[in-house]
């Protein structure tokens, strides 16, 4: 309307679409998904051979070694071995391809376990606890499938962190009038952007187990840690690690993606779930309803399977492999200081440091003339 104001141009800060705002894909993820999309490329002399054996790899796994064809329904059997690699290359621990489901990003693995854990009806209905503030895959998901959304608030003044005290106020308070059945936590925090400390995550698991309730851990940020002193422990891990009677017991799914850490790749929409301890029956119901949907988009199950094997010392990708990913890393952990300084230097905005993930929650206190016209 022509009123004059104190800027020149807004700059769209888009949230978690990292290619969008102009992050640069990992060349070598990029060339074994093109050389297995086209594969007359690879008699071609631009591309490496550690891409090439990759992709040569992937395709013989592929039907008809095309990556027009279906994969079976928890995803290409080859890839959801390698990925069972990397969680043990990550954790020092042992995975069972059989309990991952490779996934339509992480987001689709989420809803697909929610489907699994929603049932009853009124007093008996599912509730989830979900943390406060959340990703609103959460709210939106638990509402379409009639479940019962329970909050529990993560502590601002203590940089966003969980306490015990507030899980056991909100379990007690949908008791009331739902049966509540699963925990989501989101490590590290989106959109607050916490990384939970090692001795956190084992009070949840003790809580889970106490209550007897199905753990959702949503680790898809477990790349993206800055803070000095923070660092990322898997739930599955800690879980391994603390031993009987929690170990063998306690019902947890995993859920990693392709679309955040320094990968960046949104669009490709690739992403696992891994369970532990969930009964055989159970799993094999998993498994009838991913099968419903057929498979996941097999170009985005090719690229989580280079990500999930990526170039080794002496193979001849690994140098820029290394350089690319730690540039990405570098620049995400200038952003999130520079997010928070600048906000914390502005009048009536403060914000916690940012520990992790990519996201900065602050806190915006409004000026009293604003609240007296909003009243």
């Amino acid at each position: 309307q022509g009123v004059p104001k104190p800027f020149t141009e807004v700059i769209r800060a888009n949230i978690g679409d990292a290619h969008a705002m102009g992050q640069k894909p990992i060349t070598f993820l990029r060339q074994v998904t093109a050389l297995c999309l086209c594969p007359e490329l690879l008699a071609s002399d631009a591309f490496p051979d550690d891409a090439k054996s990759r992709a040569r790899r992937l395709l013989a796994a592929c039907g008809g070694q095309s990556a027009g064809a279906y994969s079976a329904s928890p995803g290409i059997e080859l890839v959801r071995g390698d990925v069972a690699r990397f969680l043990q290359r990550r954790d020092g621990i042992a995975s069972d391809p059989q309990n991952i489901f490779l996934a339509t990003g992480a987001s689709d693995a989420i809803v697909t376990i929610l489907k699994l854990l929603v049932t009853g009806s009124g007093p008996s209905r599912t509730g989830v606890l979900i943390p406060i503030p959340q990703y609103p895959l959460y709210s939106a998901a638990i509402a379409e499938l009639g479940a019962v959304q329970l909050g529990y608030y993560l502590d601002e003044e203590r940089c966003w962190a969980l306490a015990l005290s507030e899980l056991q106020r909100a379990l007690a308070e949908g008791r009331r009038h739902c049966c509540p059945r699963v925990l989501c936590i989101i490590n590290p925090g989106n959109p607050t952007g916490q990384v939970q400390s090692r001795q956190c995550i084992e009070d949840v698991i003790k809580f889970a187990f106490e209550e007897r309730l199905f753990l959702m851990a949503d680790e898809v940020y477990q790349d993206n840690v800055y803070a000095e002193g923070s660092a990322f422990h898997s739930f599955r891990k800690v879980l391994t690690e603390m031993g009987p009677p929690y170990t063998d017991s306690v019902e947890l799914a995993s859920f990693h993606s392709i679309s955040k850490g320094f990968t960046g790749e949104c669009g490709f929409r690739g992403g696992f779930v891994e369970v532990l301890n969930m009964d055989p029956e159970v799993r094999q119901e998993l498994a009838k309803l991913v099968s419903v949907r057929l498979c996941p988009p097999v170009p985005g199950q090719i690229l989580l399977g280079a990500a999930m094997d990526p170039p080794q010392p002496g193979e001849p990708s690994h140098a820029q492999y290394i350089q690319e990913k730690q540039a990405v890393l570098s620049a995400l952990a200038l952003k999130a200081r520079l997010t928070q300084e600048i906000f914390n230097q502005t009048p009536g905005i403060s914000c916690n440091p940012v520990q992790g993930a990519m996201y900065a929650f602050p806190r915006i206190q409004l000026p009293p003339r604003a609240q007296a016209a909003a009243k």
